[in-house]
């Protein structure tokens, strides 16, 4: 099989979902040479909720997206938490960090707007590039990677490669870096639906207590959502935690059908109104794959299990990880000499575990306590009622707080954030067992669905 070689750049990117092209984007508008390979076509559908929070908001304005509706963007007002007969509006927070407002977009062209910013800020994009490894220099660094491509074998090298191949997680598994099972894992499957009455809502919905027509009296595992896309349609899905006793035993599609047979007619969350199939994809949480940079090798996203535990949010730390390692390899790039490089690169999992290592921590502890039906039961019937204190548990949630100052919940969950030890990095096993654990993972939720 001949490999062909191909022109260098600066740094390679594997994957242009939101980590892949927000990295590509800062990397070129640093003036870095930026190749970004995708192994789809655009556009192309992923599994998601679609809903962003003001977190992910402020990470799409600082790259220039046109966040309007008149650009095809749905903006909601908050969150509405519903839990069997009690709810609850909660807008979102005004601060200065970030704004008050969230939004919706499928991810059929959701991210290729985004591949679209990093092409206008230089970066080149080649899709239908399916990479199979990393290539290796003779000191056994990452220095580029091996694809195919129109039917044939390529390498591209570089010097540095940031990696945002999801959840699989092929190139961090061929370095040893695998998947920790004692971090927070989820799995979620979505469908879309054709409704006149919610796909309007200027709220993003959360369901916290699952009930089904069948069995009303019992409280079925796991959490739902409705997001309206103002389009006709809405985003409606269900997850399931690893705390959870069924996890993994669960028939998600249909839990899924049989909650919706229970919210009202009128909605038109039925069968009859689906609008394409269900969807699964399972959600790694809280670093659960780390150290973040190994050899020339950097994790962004999805790749690095970076899906807030609280919320299942993935895109807004995906886009700020991937900002993170692009003004590292900036730094590294601009040192005289490799030593210097290095020592610029090892920052990365330093700074990642500054910014989210103690929310995540605190995440851990969270997801085991709602792994129990009856835990968060109790928690919903006595929060529900206490506007304020929900208020604090939305900035909780959602990570959303100013910091210094901010108000009285900020300064309580800034203060727990200080009083948390940020998670620590875990040192590199083979790989030989991880190719196969992740393999069967990255299918488990489609299969289930």
């Amino acid at each position: 099989m001949t490999t062909h070689a191909t022109p260098d750049a600066d740094v390679i990117v594997v994957g242009a979902g939101p980590g892949g092209s927000a990295a590509a984007y800062h990397l070129a508008h640093r003036g870095l040479d930026v190749l970004l390979l995708e192994k789809s076509d655009f556009p192309r559908e992923k599994v998601c909720g679609d809903g962003l929070t003001p977190r992910a908001v402020a990470q799409l304005l600082k790259m220039g997206v046109d966040t309007s509706e008149s650009a095809g963007w749905k903006r909601n007002r908050g969150l509405r938490v519903v839990a069997d007969d009690a709810a609850i509006e909660l807008d979102w927070p005004v601060l200065q960090s970030f704004p008050d407002y969230g939004l919706t977009r499928t991810r059929y062209d959701f991210d290729q707007l985004l591949a679209d910013r990093a092409v206008a800020a230089g970066a080149s994009l080649r899709t239908g590039v399916h990479v199979t490894a990393p290539a290796f220099d003779l000191a056994g660094r990452v220095a580029g990677v091996t694809a195919r491509e129109d039917g044939r074998a390529v390498t591209y090298r570089a010097p540095l490669v940031v990696a945002a191949d999801g959840v699989s997680g092929r190139l961090a598994l061929a370095l040893g870096i695998k998947r920790n099972p004692k971090r927070p894992m989820g799995v979620a499957v979505r469908q879309y639906y054709k409704s006149a009455v919610k796909h309007d809502d200027p709220y993003l919905e959360s369901w916290l207590a699952l009930r089904t027509a069948d069995e009303p009296d019992v409280l079925q595992p796991g959490y739902g959502w409705i997001f309206g896309l103002g389009d006709g349609r809405v985003n409606v899905g269900l997850g399931v935690l690893n705390s959870s006793a069924d996890y993994g035993k669960t028939n998600y599609r249909a839990l899924l059908r049989d909650w919706l047979d229970a919210t009202p007619e009128d909605w038109g969350l039925r069968e009859e109104s689906a609008d394409g199939p269900v969807r699964g994809a399972a959600l790694p949480m809280g670093f659960n794959r780390v150290p973040h940079y190994s050899r020339g090798l950097m994790l962004v996203g999805d790749s690095g299990g970076m899906v807030n535990p609280f919320n299942g949010e993935g895109i807004a730390y995906a886009i700020e990880s991937a900002e993170i390692a692009a003004e590292v390899v900036a730094a590294a790039l601009r040192q005289p000499n490799a030593p210097r490089r290095e020592a610029q690169l090892k920052r990365y999992p330093e700074l990642l575990s500054r910014r989210f290592g103690s929310y995540y921590r605190m995440g851990e502890v969270f997801v085991h306590l709602i792994g129990h039906p009856q835990v968060m039961k109790i928690c919903t019937e006595r929060g529900l009622h206490r506007p304020a204190l929900m208020r604090l548990v939305l900035k909780l949630l959602a990570n959303l707080t100013d910091s210094p100052g901010g108000d009285l919940a900020d300064r309580i969950v800034n203060g727990m954030r200080i009083a948390t030890p940020p998670l620590g990095r875990t040192r590199v096993r083979s790989a030989s067992s991880a190719h196969r654990a992740d393999d069967r993972l990255a299918s488990f939720a489609e299969r289930r669905a």
